[in-house]
């Protein structure tokens, strides 16, 4: 996942904490850490190919 990705989800995860997001910005983060999570278990499944 590029940076930029990373930085936006670790923004609108502070601006959480200081207000509501929108609507606009909730579906962004949901979006934005369901490829997050789809990333982490692809690169997990690698690694446990390779060992085995």
């Amino acid at each position: 996942m590029e940076k930029e990705s990373i930085d936006r989800i670790n923004e609108l995860g502070r601006l959480m904490r200081q207000r509501e997001l929108t609507a606009e910005e909730k579906e962004e983060q949901r979006i934005l850490r369901e490829r997050y999570i789809q990333e982490v278990r692809r690169a997990l499944r690698g690694e446990r190919t390779e060992t085995i």
